[in-house]
Protein backbone atom coordinates (compact mmCIF):
# COMPACT_ATOMS: atom_id res chain seq x y z
CA UNK A 1 0.00 0.00 0.00
CA UNK A 2 1.92 3.24 -0.97
CA UNK A 3 2.06 5.90 1.75
CA UNK A 4 -0.26 8.61 2.34
CA UNK A 5 1.12 12.36 1.15
CA UNK A 6 1.71 13.93 4.45
CA UNK A 7 -0.21 17.32 3.88
CA UNK A 8 1.22 20.39 2.42
CA UNK A 9 -1.11 23.13 1.31
CA UNK A 10 1.67 25.08 -0.71
CA UNK A 11 3.45 22.04 -2.07
CA UNK A 12 -0.10 20.71 -3.51
CA UNK A 13 -1.00 23.98 -4.51
CA UNK A 14 2.71 23.92 -6.62
CA UNK A 15 1.73 20.49 -8.00
CA UNK A 16 -1.97 21.99 -9.17
CA UNK A 17 -1.03 25.32 -10.69
CA UNK A 18 -2.25 27.23 -8.04
CA UNK A 19 -0.07 28.96 -6.18
CA UNK A 20 -0.87 32.17 -7.18
CA UNK A 21 -4.39 31.39 -5.59
CA UNK A 22 -2.53 30.70 -2.24
CA UNK A 23 -1.98 34.70 -1.85
CA UNK A 24 -5.24 36.22 -3.23
CA UNK A 25 -8.03 33.41 -1.83
CA UNK A 26 -5.42 31.44 0.81
CA UNK A 27 -4.62 34.04 2.96
CA UNK A 28 -7.89 35.64 3.55
CA UNK A 29 -10.26 34.70 6.50
CA UNK A 30 -12.17 31.57 6.26
CA UNK A 31 -15.40 31.66 4.39
CA UNK A 32 -17.40 30.50 7.64
CA UNK A 33 -16.13 33.15 9.41
CA UNK A 34 -16.36 35.65 6.64
CA UNK A 35 -20.00 34.94 6.58
CA UNK A 36 -20.45 35.89 10.10
CA UNK A 37 -21.83 32.26 10.78
CA UNK A 38 -22.93 31.69 14.73
CA UNK A 39 -19.66 30.63 16.91
CA UNK A 40 -19.76 26.65 17.52
CA UNK A 41 -20.27 25.30 20.86
CA UNK A 42 -16.61 24.99 21.39
CA UNK A 43 -15.26 28.43 19.91
CA UNK A 44 -13.94 26.97 16.94
CA UNK A 45 -14.19 28.40 13.46
CA UNK A 46 -13.76 25.60 10.36
CA UNK A 47 -11.51 26.41 7.34
CA UNK A 48 -13.09 24.41 4.16
CA UNK A 49 -11.20 26.33 2.28
CA UNK A 50 -7.73 24.06 3.14
CA UNK A 51 -6.67 21.98 0.40
CA UNK A 52 -6.33 18.54 2.07
CA UNK A 53 -4.35 16.45 0.14
CA UNK A 54 -6.16 12.69 -0.27
CA UNK A 55 -3.86 11.36 -2.59
CA UNK A 56 -1.71 8.13 -2.19
CA UNK A 57 -4.52 6.99 0.95
CA UNK A 58 -6.36 4.46 -1.49
CA UNK A 59 -9.09 6.60 -2.01
CA UNK A 60 -11.44 6.09 -4.78
CA UNK A 61 -12.11 9.49 -5.65
CA UNK A 62 -8.59 10.56 -6.03
CA UNK A 63 -6.52 7.17 -6.70
CA UNK A 64 -8.81 5.03 -8.82
CA UNK A 65 -7.80 5.37 -12.41
CA UNK A 66 -10.41 5.94 -15.57
CA UNK A 67 -10.15 3.44 -18.08
CA UNK A 68 -9.16 5.77 -21.33
CA UNK A 69 -7.73 8.26 -19.11
CA UNK A 70 -3.73 9.02 -19.57
CA UNK A 71 -3.14 12.14 -18.13
CA UNK A 72 -2.73 13.28 -14.68
CA UNK A 73 -6.23 13.91 -12.38
CA UNK A 74 -5.93 16.93 -11.37
CA UNK A 75 -8.93 17.21 -9.26
CA UNK A 76 -11.26 14.38 -8.62
CA UNK A 77 -15.01 15.10 -8.43
CA UNK A 78 -16.19 11.99 -8.84
CA UNK A 79 -17.68 9.51 -6.04
CA UNK A 80 -19.99 11.13 -3.46
CA UNK A 81 -17.08 11.76 -0.27
CA UNK A 82 -15.96 14.95 1.09
CA UNK A 83 -12.38 16.14 0.77
CA UNK A 84 -12.68 18.27 4.04
CA UNK A 85 -11.05 17.27 7.41
CA UNK A 86 -13.15 15.18 9.12
CA UNK A 87 -14.99 16.58 12.38
CA UNK A 88 -12.63 16.99 15.24
CA UNK A 89 -15.29 15.42 17.27
CA UNK A 90 -14.48 12.54 15.17
CA UNK A 91 -11.19 12.14 15.70
CA UNK A 92 -11.19 13.03 19.11
CA UNK A 93 -14.10 9.92 19.65
CA UNK A 94 -11.71 7.36 18.14
CA UNK A 95 -8.66 8.85 19.52
CA UNK A 96 -9.92 7.94 23.24
CA UNK A 97 -11.16 4.69 21.72
CA UNK A 98 -7.84 3.63 20.74
CA UNK A 99 -6.50 4.53 24.18
CA UNK A 100 -8.24 1.23 25.13
CA UNK A 101 -6.31 -1.35 23.46
CA UNK A 102 -8.41 -3.96 23.16
CA UNK A 103 -10.80 -4.72 20.15
CA UNK A 104 -13.04 -7.83 21.92
CA UNK A 105 -16.95 -8.37 21.19
CA UNK A 106 -18.32 -5.19 21.48
CA UNK A 107 -22.10 -5.12 22.32
CA UNK A 108 -24.40 -2.15 20.38
CA UNK A 109 -24.62 0.91 22.27
CA UNK A 110 -28.17 1.91 23.16
CA UNK A 111 -26.33 5.25 23.62
CA UNK A 112 -25.72 4.87 19.36
CA UNK A 113 -29.85 4.25 18.60
CA UNK A 114 -30.93 7.46 20.73
CA UNK A 115 -28.22 9.60 19.24
CA UNK A 116 -30.26 8.70 16.13
CA UNK A 117 -33.23 9.84 17.25
CA UNK A 118 -31.74 12.86 19.53
CA UNK A 119 -30.37 13.63 15.48
CA UNK A 120 -33.54 13.13 13.66
CA UNK A 121 -35.60 15.11 16.16
CA UNK A 122 -33.62 18.08 16.79
CA UNK A 123 -32.48 18.54 13.42
CA UNK A 124 -36.06 17.79 11.41
CA UNK A 125 -38.95 17.54 14.45
CA UNK A 126 -38.60 13.59 13.06
CA UNK A 127 -40.02 11.52 16.30
CA UNK A 128 -38.69 7.82 15.96
CA UNK A 129 -39.23 4.90 18.29
CA UNK A 130 -35.92 3.69 19.15
CA UNK A 131 -37.59 0.36 19.17
CA UNK A 132 -38.11 0.73 15.53
CA UNK A 133 -34.54 1.53 13.94
CA UNK A 134 -32.54 -1.67 12.97
CA UNK A 135 -28.43 -0.24 12.75
CA UNK A 136 -27.02 -1.66 9.96
CA UNK A 137 -23.69 -1.36 8.15
CA UNK A 138 -24.72 0.56 5.36
CA UNK A 139 -27.71 2.06 3.32
CA UNK A 140 -27.13 -0.34 0.72
CA UNK A 141 -27.12 -3.46 2.95
CA UNK A 142 -30.49 -2.15 4.40
CA UNK A 143 -32.30 -1.55 0.81
CA UNK A 144 -30.42 -5.40 -0.65
CA UNK A 145 -32.06 -6.88 2.51
CA UNK A 146 -35.33 -4.52 2.17
CA UNK A 147 -36.03 -5.75 -1.70
CA UNK A 148 -34.61 -9.57 -0.79
CA UNK A 149 -37.84 -9.28 1.58
CA UNK A 150 -40.49 -7.53 -0.42
CA UNK A 151 -39.56 -7.62 -4.06
CA UNK A 152 -38.98 -11.19 -5.46
CA UNK A 153 -36.61 -11.87 -7.74
CA UNK A 154 -37.55 -10.71 -11.41
CA UNK A 155 -40.05 -8.39 -9.97
CA UNK A 156 -39.86 -4.45 -10.95
CA UNK A 157 -38.37 -1.55 -8.92
CA UNK A 158 -39.80 1.65 -9.65
CA UNK A 159 -37.80 4.57 -9.83
CA UNK A 160 -37.69 8.05 -11.04
CA UNK A 161 -34.81 8.92 -13.30
CA UNK A 162 -31.87 9.74 -13.82
CA UNK A 163 -31.67 8.21 -10.05
CA UNK A 164 -28.36 7.08 -7.99
CA UNK A 165 -26.22 4.59 -9.78
CA UNK A 166 -25.74 2.47 -7.27
CA UNK A 167 -29.39 1.36 -7.30
CA UNK A 168 -28.64 -0.79 -10.08
CA UNK A 169 -25.04 -1.60 -9.70
CA UNK A 170 -25.89 -2.92 -5.70
CA UNK A 171 -29.59 -2.93 -5.04
CA UNK A 172 -30.89 -4.03 -8.34
CA UNK A 173 -27.88 -7.08 -9.00
CA UNK A 174 -27.75 -8.38 -5.62
CA UNK A 175 -31.68 -8.69 -5.10
CA UNK A 176 -31.65 -9.89 -8.76
CA UNK A 177 -34.67 -7.51 -9.68
CA UNK A 178 -35.39 -5.43 -12.51
CA UNK A 179 -35.51 -1.43 -12.68
CA UNK A 180 -38.73 -0.08 -14.09
CA UNK A 181 -37.62 3.70 -15.25
CA UNK A 182 -40.11 6.43 -14.98
CA UNK A 183 -37.99 9.25 -16.29
CA UNK A 184 -38.62 12.39 -15.34
CA UNK A 185 -39.25 15.66 -17.42
CA UNK A 186 -36.98 18.35 -17.36
CA UNK A 187 -39.39 22.01 -17.20
CA UNK A 188 -37.26 25.17 -16.82
CA UNK A 189 -34.29 23.38 -15.80
CA UNK A 190 -35.40 21.68 -12.72
CA UNK A 191 -36.43 17.84 -12.96
CA UNK A 192 -40.07 17.07 -12.17
CA UNK A 193 -42.59 13.68 -11.87
CA UNK A 194 -44.08 12.28 -15.36
CA UNK A 195 -46.98 11.43 -13.06
CA UNK A 196 -48.92 9.45 -15.27
CA UNK A 197 -45.75 8.05 -16.40
CA UNK A 198 -44.91 7.11 -12.99
CA UNK A 199 -48.53 6.02 -12.19
CA UNK A 200 -48.66 3.57 -15.11
CA UNK A 201 -45.26 2.13 -14.17
CA UNK A 202 -46.38 1.74 -10.40
CA UNK A 203 -48.55 -1.05 -11.45
CA UNK A 204 -45.94 -3.02 -12.71
CA UNK A 205 -44.05 -2.87 -9.54
CA UNK A 206 -43.60 -4.38 -5.96
CA UNK A 207 -41.25 -1.70 -4.28
CA UNK A 208 -40.70 1.85 -4.97
CA UNK A 209 -37.13 3.41 -4.88
CA UNK A 210 -37.10 6.81 -3.50
CA UNK A 211 -34.52 8.75 -3.43
CA UNK A 212 -35.02 11.79 -1.34
CA UNK A 213 -33.27 14.14 -2.27
CA UNK A 214 -32.63 13.46 -5.97
CA UNK A 215 -28.93 12.01 -6.40
CA UNK A 216 -27.76 13.30 -8.94
CA UNK A 217 -30.53 15.79 -10.16
CA UNK A 218 -30.57 17.54 -6.81
CA UNK A 219 -34.53 17.70 -6.41
CA UNK A 220 -35.09 18.33 -2.81
CA UNK A 221 -39.64 17.39 -2.94
CA UNK A 222 -41.76 18.90 -1.79
CA UNK A 223 -44.69 17.63 0.86
CA UNK A 224 -47.43 17.62 -1.85
CA UNK A 225 -44.73 15.52 -4.35
CA UNK A 226 -44.04 12.58 -1.88
CA UNK A 227 -47.60 12.92 -0.50
CA UNK A 228 -48.62 12.40 -4.02
CA UNK A 229 -46.13 9.30 -4.78
CA UNK A 230 -47.21 8.04 -1.66
CA UNK A 231 -51.04 7.60 -2.67
CA UNK A 232 -50.25 6.26 -6.02
CA UNK A 233 -47.56 3.54 -4.30
CA UNK A 234 -50.17 3.31 -1.93
CA UNK A 235 -52.98 2.72 -3.85
CA UNK A 236 -51.10 0.37 -5.95
CA UNK A 237 -49.55 -1.74 -3.43
CA UNK A 238 -46.07 -0.78 -4.11
CA UNK A 239 -43.64 0.02 -0.73
CA UNK A 240 -41.83 3.06 -0.37
CA UNK A 241 -38.06 2.11 0.07
CA UNK A 242 -36.60 6.29 1.09
CA UNK A 243 -33.19 6.53 0.50
CA UNK A 244 -32.59 10.05 2.27
CA UNK A 245 -28.76 9.75 3.11
CA UNK A 246 -27.98 13.62 1.45
CA UNK A 247 -31.18 14.89 3.80
CA UNK A 248 -28.64 17.10 5.75
CA UNK A 249 -27.76 19.15 2.76
CA UNK A 250 -30.00 21.62 1.05
CA UNK A 251 -29.39 24.71 -0.21
CA UNK A 252 -31.06 28.14 0.56
CA UNK A 253 -34.54 28.08 -0.01
CA UNK A 254 -35.24 24.91 -0.22
CA UNK A 255 -36.73 22.60 2.61
CA UNK A 256 -36.53 18.57 2.85
CA UNK A 257 -39.46 16.57 3.86
CA UNK A 258 -38.52 13.29 5.63
CA UNK A 259 -40.86 10.70 4.37
CA UNK A 260 -41.76 9.63 7.52
CA UNK A 261 -42.83 12.69 8.69
CA UNK A 262 -46.16 13.34 6.28
CA UNK A 263 -49.25 13.86 7.70
CA UNK A 264 -50.55 10.81 6.44
CA UNK A 265 -49.77 8.27 8.38
CA UNK A 266 -51.32 5.19 5.97
CA UNK A 267 -48.79 6.71 3.23
CA UNK A 268 -46.33 6.12 5.89
CA UNK A 269 -46.87 3.24 7.07
CA UNK A 270 -46.51 1.75 3.64
CA UNK A 271 -42.88 2.58 3.94
CA UNK A 272 -39.38 2.30 5.36
CA UNK A 273 -36.61 4.75 5.92
CA UNK A 274 -33.01 4.40 5.31
CA UNK A 275 -30.51 6.70 6.64
CA UNK A 276 -26.48 7.17 7.47
CA UNK A 277 -23.80 10.22 8.70
CA UNK A 278 -22.04 8.71 5.53
CA UNK A 279 -22.60 11.26 3.22
CA UNK A 280 -23.34 14.26 6.08
CA UNK A 281 -19.80 13.63 7.94
CA UNK A 282 -18.10 11.73 4.90
CA UNK A 283 -17.80 8.51 7.21
CA UNK A 284 -18.82 6.28 4.30
CA UNK A 285 -15.81 3.98 5.01
CA UNK A 286 -17.05 3.50 9.28
CA UNK A 287 -20.20 1.23 7.87
CA UNK A 288 -22.77 2.11 10.16
CA UNK A 289 -26.47 3.07 8.75
CA UNK A 290 -29.83 2.41 10.43
CA UNK A 291 -33.26 1.95 8.95
CA UNK A 292 -36.63 2.24 11.15
CA UNK A 293 -40.82 2.29 9.94
CA UNK A 294 -43.92 2.49 11.77
CA UNK A 295 -45.02 -0.40 10.09
CA UNK A 296 -44.07 -3.51 12.37
CA UNK A 297 -44.89 -5.73 9.72
CA UNK A 298 -42.85 -4.60 7.17
CA UNK A 299 -39.98 -4.46 10.09
CA UNK A 300 -39.93 -7.79 10.81
CA UNK A 301 -40.42 -8.79 6.75
CA UNK A 302 -37.15 -6.77 6.34
CA UNK A 303 -35.16 -7.58 9.42
CA UNK A 304 -35.32 -11.59 8.74
CA UNK A 305 -33.30 -10.99 5.84
CA UNK A 306 -30.65 -7.80 7.75
CA UNK A 307 -27.22 -9.38 8.59
CA UNK A 308 -25.05 -7.03 9.88
CA UNK A 309 -21.61 -6.80 11.74
CA UNK A 310 -20.75 -3.34 13.06
CA UNK A 311 -17.22 -2.23 14.13
CA UNK A 312 -16.66 -0.23 17.57
CA UNK A 313 -14.59 2.55 15.45
CA UNK A 314 -17.75 2.60 13.01
CA UNK A 315 -20.41 3.01 16.05
CA UNK A 316 -17.72 5.32 17.71
CA UNK A 317 -17.31 8.03 15.03
CA UNK A 318 -21.04 8.04 14.02
CA UNK A 319 -22.20 8.45 17.44
CA UNK A 320 -19.57 11.08 17.78
CA UNK A 321 -21.08 12.96 15.07
CA UNK A 322 -24.81 12.53 16.40
CA UNK A 323 -24.23 13.82 19.37
CA UNK A 324 -21.59 16.80 19.32
CA UNK A 325 -20.78 17.08 15.32
CA UNK A 326 -23.93 20.20 14.93
CA UNK A 327 -21.17 22.87 15.02
CA UNK A 328 -18.75 21.81 12.30
CA UNK A 329 -21.80 20.53 9.81
CA UNK A 330 -23.88 23.95 10.41
CA UNK A 331 -20.39 25.54 9.55
CA UNK A 332 -20.15 23.25 6.53
CA UNK A 333 -23.83 23.73 4.79
CA UNK A 334 -23.54 27.33 3.89
CA UNK A 335 -19.81 26.77 2.08
CA UNK A 336 -21.32 24.09 0.24
CA UNK A 337 -24.32 26.27 -0.81
CA UNK A 338 -21.89 28.73 -1.85
CA UNK A 339 -19.68 26.26 -4.03
CA UNK A 340 -22.73 25.50 -5.66
CA UNK A 341 -23.43 29.37 -6.35
CA UNK A 342 -19.95 29.28 -7.62
CA UNK A 343 -19.90 26.54 -10.36
CA UNK A 344 -23.36 27.73 -11.63
CA UNK A 345 -22.19 31.78 -12.26
CA UNK A 346 -18.78 30.54 -13.25
CA UNK A 347 -20.40 28.23 -16.25
CA UNK A 348 -23.03 31.16 -17.21
CA UNK A 349 -20.31 33.59 -17.32
CA UNK A 350 -16.99 32.07 -18.86
CA UNK A 351 -18.17 28.24 -20.17
CA UNK A 352 -21.84 28.34 -21.44
CA UNK A 353 -21.53 25.13 -23.42
CA UNK A 354 -21.93 23.48 -20.17
CA UNK A 355 -25.61 24.23 -18.39
CA UNK A 356 -26.08 23.77 -14.73
CA UNK A 357 -29.04 24.94 -12.61
CA UNK A 358 -28.33 25.03 -8.82
CA UNK A 359 -29.32 21.60 -6.90
CA UNK A 360 -31.77 22.23 -4.59
CA UNK A 361 -30.47 19.31 -2.42
CA UNK A 362 -27.14 17.20 -1.72
CA UNK A 363 -23.34 18.15 -2.85
CA UNK A 364 -23.65 17.28 -6.64
CA UNK A 365 -23.92 19.19 -9.46
CA UNK A 366 -25.86 17.42 -12.51
CA UNK A 367 -24.26 19.19 -15.66
CA UNK A 368 -25.81 19.03 -18.94
CA UNK A 369 -22.86 18.84 -21.30
CA UNK A 370 -25.11 17.79 -24.40
CA UNK A 371 -23.80 20.55 -26.80
CA UNK A 372 -20.15 20.07 -25.92
CA UNK A 373 -20.47 16.28 -26.08
CA UNK A 374 -21.53 17.19 -30.03
CA UNK A 375 -18.75 19.21 -30.31
CA UNK A 376 -16.32 16.87 -29.42
CA UNK A 377 -17.55 14.22 -31.13
CA UNK A 378 -18.38 11.92 -28.25
CA UNK A 379 -21.18 10.25 -29.67
CA UNK A 380 -19.55 9.22 -33.21
CA UNK A 381 -16.53 8.06 -31.34
CA UNK A 382 -18.73 5.84 -28.60
CA UNK A 383 -20.06 4.08 -32.10
CA UNK A 384 -16.93 3.61 -33.41
CA UNK A 385 -15.05 1.69 -30.52
CA UNK A 386 -18.52 -0.31 -30.36
CA UNK A 387 -18.29 -1.62 -34.07
CA UNK A 388 -14.44 -2.99 -32.38
CA UNK A 389 -15.28 -3.88 -28.81
CA UNK A 390 -17.13 -6.64 -27.50
CA UNK A 391 -18.68 -4.18 -24.15
CA UNK A 392 -20.87 -0.89 -25.38
CA UNK A 393 -19.44 2.51 -24.18
CA UNK A 394 -21.44 5.63 -23.83
CA UNK A 395 -20.89 9.37 -25.16
CA UNK A 396 -20.69 9.70 -21.33
CA UNK A 397 -18.30 7.58 -20.98
CA UNK A 398 -16.33 9.25 -23.71
CA UNK A 399 -16.79 12.64 -22.21
CA UNK A 400 -15.35 11.16 -18.94
CA UNK A 401 -12.35 10.78 -20.97
CA UNK A 402 -12.36 13.72 -22.70
CA UNK A 403 -12.32 16.02 -19.00
CA UNK A 404 -9.67 13.63 -17.81
CA UNK A 405 -7.36 13.97 -20.57
CA UNK A 406 -8.08 17.40 -21.45
CA UNK A 407 -8.91 19.57 -18.11
CA UNK A 408 -7.56 16.47 -15.65
CA UNK A 409 -10.82 16.76 -13.88
CA UNK A 410 -12.90 13.03 -12.93
CA UNK A 411 -16.77 13.70 -13.26
CA UNK A 412 -18.92 10.69 -13.41
CA UNK A 413 -21.37 9.76 -16.32
CA UNK A 414 -24.63 11.03 -17.26
CA UNK A 415 -25.21 7.27 -18.85
CA UNK A 416 -24.77 5.50 -15.70
CA UNK A 417 -27.73 7.46 -13.65
CA UNK A 418 -30.60 5.19 -15.84
CA UNK A 419 -32.69 6.79 -18.82
CA UNK A 420 -32.99 10.59 -18.90
CA UNK A 421 -29.27 10.80 -17.66
CA UNK A 422 -27.77 10.89 -21.40
CA UNK A 423 -25.47 14.60 -22.18
CA UNK A 424 -25.00 14.63 -18.51
CA UNK A 425 -22.02 14.16 -16.14
CA UNK A 426 -22.07 14.41 -12.36
CA UNK A 427 -19.86 16.65 -10.33
CA UNK A 428 -18.98 16.78 -6.67
CA UNK A 429 -18.55 20.10 -5.07
CA UNK A 430 -18.26 18.70 -1.68
CA UNK A 431 -14.49 20.10 -1.47
CA UNK A 432 -12.27 23.27 -1.34
CA UNK A 433 -13.71 26.45 -3.52
CA UNK A 434 -10.05 26.48 -4.75
CA UNK A 435 -9.73 23.01 -6.17
CA UNK A 436 -13.46 23.85 -7.60
CA UNK A 437 -12.13 27.09 -9.63
CA UNK A 438 -9.12 25.15 -10.45
CA UNK A 439 -11.22 22.03 -12.28
CA UNK A 440 -13.12 24.68 -13.78
CA UNK A 441 -10.35 27.00 -15.62
CA UNK A 442 -9.18 23.67 -16.36
CA UNK A 443 -12.61 23.21 -18.07
CA UNK A 444 -12.40 26.31 -19.57
CA UNK A 445 -9.27 25.75 -21.20
CA UNK A 446 -10.27 22.42 -22.51
CA UNK A 447 -13.39 23.85 -24.21
CA UNK A 448 -12.00 26.69 -25.76
CA UNK A 449 -9.35 24.59 -27.42
CA UNK A 450 -12.33 21.99 -28.39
Amino acid sequence: MSPIHEFSRRAFLRRTGMAAALGAIGARPTLAGAQGLPASGSGQTFDFDEIYDRRGSESIKWDRPIEGVEAEIEVGMGIADMDFRAAPCITDALARRCEHENWGYLARPESYTQAIVDWNQRRYGLEIDPDTIELTSGVHSGLIAALRSLSPPGSSVLMNTPTYDGFYNFELRYSRTVAEESEMQIVDGRYQVDWDDFERRASRANVFLLCNPQNPTGNCWSEEDLLRMGEICLRRRVIVLADEIHCDFVTAGNRYTPFASLPDREIVGNSLTFKSTSKSFSLAAMKAAWYFSTNPDLLERVRSNTRVDLSTLGMEANRAALIEGDDWLDQLLPYIDANHDFVERYLRENIPAIKYTKAQGTYLAWLDVSELSERVGAREMAERENGTAESAVTAEEIMQRWFGNNAGVYLNPGSAYGTGGAGHMRMNLATSRLLIRKALDNIGTAVAAA
